[in-house]
């Protein structure tokens, strides 16, 4: 069997509630700061959450100009935009001699929804005729992906990943076994999600899966909280740049961080709730950890899915438990969902970019609004202020409605 090659991360980019690109999400991070607020894309009065996490002051025409951004959803635009920043952090030039080596793997939890939704509403009120020309190609849950491999020339393999929660971080491990069984030399990776749309909230509310407290925004989300209600919904979009190592050396790329490991299951139990004590989640972790050959002591911090849902976060603490052990309680955990909300199919991919950051800085995030402890939830959560760290390896979980579960484990690269 041939020797699997390294993965290394040489360039990422987001649009998501905290920030239009990455150093200003982290530096919100770090503050414990909130990108949660009362909607604005829609009048949301009717409904009994009235809150979610934009992303402010995306302008796509300034981007992309008129004619291109209204061909495009907006998750579809701000995947291009992510991309973009992650393609020119990495400086990588695109050649005819390295584009056939080079591929896309991005998806969206909830699809891209909103050209259905306003189309739908042009055919009933005006006919067949009416119905853009652009609805079919804008719908597709794999157009992300195809329009980041246009305007970048990229040839090599293309698909979209749509595994609700969990696909940002099924999106980076599949990548990254497409570079380590000699598919690919590099590969654009993440989540895009722009589903804020009044069908969806209503879904979620009808389900109780969403926090009210409308009156709060920046304090709605309270993972492992006792008194937590529920997720926020938010919109935006994360991909990072994966190489091989041996392709980052040879065009003397800058380094950022390491893929170790990557760990996927299903719960096989219930579309909407995870089982009571986390087994799909263990079976990840332990994958994970396995791929990457590391006992759970090597690991330093956990970027938690962390919803802040009642049977989430009692899931995930004991799925914690099960997989680390005593070592759970001295293992430092944190949901930074409670400051830029859930972005669903973009999670995974902007919490890797945390992670990243955070392995970069030495400072754990915190996981804000964190008041009154759950006897159900008593590991170390990293309430409400960040703190320095030793970080050199970290775990990010993401699970998604349908028992999805992915793992993803992050290394600071040494060489």
């Amino acid at each position: 069997m041939t020797e699997r090659k390294r993965v290394v991360i040489t360039g990422f980019g987001t649009y998501n509630p905290l920030g239009h690109d990455a150093q200003t999400t982290w530096a919100q991070v770090v503050a414990g700061k909130s990108g949660i607020g009362p909607i604005t894309l829609f009048d949301a009065a009717a409904h009994k959450t009235r809150i979610a996490g934009e992303v402010k002051a995306f302008d796509p025409v300034a981007l992309f100009g008129r004619k291109e951004a209204r061909r495009m959803a907006r998750a579809t635009q701000l995947a291009l935009a992510a991309a973009a920043q992650a393609m020119a952090m990495a400086e990588l030039p695109v050649t005819a001699d390295n584009q056939d080596r080079i591929g896309v793997i991005v998806g969206s939890g909830m699809g891209i929804i909103d050209p259905i939704v306003e189309n739908q509403a042009i055919l009933q009120a005006k006919g067949p005729d009416r119905v853009s020309p652009f609805f079919a190609p804008m719908m597709l849950a794999d157009t992300p992906a195809a329009m980041i491999s246009i305007a970048h020339g990229l040839r090599g393999p293309n698909m979209a990943v749509y595994t609700a929660c969990a696909t940002g971080n099924n999106a980076i491990g599949e990548a990254a076994n497409a570079i380590r069984y000699g598919m690919a030399d590099a590969m654009l990776a993440g989540g895009t999600e722009a589903s804020l749309l009044p069908l969806v909230l209503a879904g979620f509310g009808v389900m109780g899966a969403i926090s009210t407290r409308n009156e709060a925004p920046e304090r709605a989300l309270r993972p492992f909280e006792r008194d937590r209600d529920g997720f926020v919904a938010s919109e935006g979009a994360a991909v990072l740049l994966l190489e091989s190592l041996a392709f980052a050396q040879a065009r003397g790329a800058t380094i950022y961080g390491e893929v170790l490991g990557y760990g996927s299951s299903a719960d096989a139990y219930h579309i909407s709730m995870p089982s009571a004590n986390g087994e799909g989640a263990v079976r990840s972790m332990r994958q994970a950890l396995q791929d990457a050959g590391l006992a759970p002591t090597a690991v330093h911090y956990v970027n938690a899915h962390g919803t802040g849902t009642p049977l989430n976060d009692k899931s995930e603490t004991a799925a914690l438990k099960t997989v680390f052990g005593d070592y759970a309680y001295q293992l430092p955990v944190s949901s930074t969902k409670s400051m830029h909300g859930h972005l669903l199919g973009a999670a995974g991919a902007l919490e890797a970019i945390i992670c990243l950051k955070a392995m970069e800085a030495g400072m754990l995030p915190p996981t804000i609004n964190y008041e009154t402890a759950d006897p159900d939830c008593d590991l170390d959560y990293v309430p409400n202020v960040a703190r320095p760290a030793n970080l050199k390896i970290a775990m990010s979980n993401g699970f998604g409605l349908g028992g999805h579960n992915a793992t993803i484990i992050l290394g600071k690269y040494e060489g």
